[in-house]
């Protein structure tokens, strides 16, 4: 994997932890020399994961709306930031440019990006490994959620699949450096 989308909150969150995930991550991914492209904001975990790639020099690219820009919420360290109108662009260019997604903990704006990654995964529209860094149980819920999904009949055991996590950085790269898309007979 060359280039990773890293989708993350614009907020920090109310524990310690989750600003060390995305340093954890940030640095891991300089050191295996994998890009990271996230959503250009210098705000939340994603300035964290910004400062921590460029800290252990590391490559990094932003994109972000003009609307975000304008509102000086973009990272004044990263230079190679894409300006685009709008945040459906914003997750085109991310998911289209990357060799798989990662999603730290973050609110609506994450889950909106991961679900939209494992739904073009889910319609054979993107055949990459899509990651959920669990830290601390944070997405626990959301996992039995996905769980339950399947036990209910409204999502085939083979599409919860896609949607691989780990509560470690270097386990969740591992098992998406190993992950083979399967296209499958019957995807809906």
């Amino acid at each position: 994997m060359k280039t990773i989308a890293v989708f993350c909150g614009a907020n920090k969150g109310a524990y310690p932890w989750f600003e060390e995930a995305a340093i954890t991550l940030g640095k891991t991914l300089a050191e295996r020399g994998i890009r990271a492209m996230f959503g250009g904001g210098s705000v939340g975990l994603m300035g964290v994961l910004a400062d921590a790639v460029l800290a252990n020099g590391g490559a990094i690219t932003g994109v972000i709306t003009h609307q975000l820009h304008g509102l000086e919420l973009g990272h004044p360290g990263v230079t190679d930031m894409i300006h685009v109108e709008t945040m459906s662009e914003r997750r085109v260019l991310l998911l289209r440019d990357t060799d798989g997604v990662i999603t730290l903990p973050g609110g609506y704006g994450s889950m909106d990006e991961h679900f939209e990654a494992l739904t073009l995964a889910q319609l054979h529209q993107y055949r990459k490994p899509i990651g959920l860094l669990n830290v601390r149980g944070y997405y626990d819920p959301m996992l039995r959620m996905l769980d339950n999904m399947v036990e209910c009949g409204f999502l085939k055991p083979d599409n919860r699949q896609l949607c691989l996590d780990s509560d470690t950085v270097s386990d969740l790269l591992d098992k998406m450096e190993a992950y083979e898309y399967k296209a499958l007979q019957k995807w809906l």
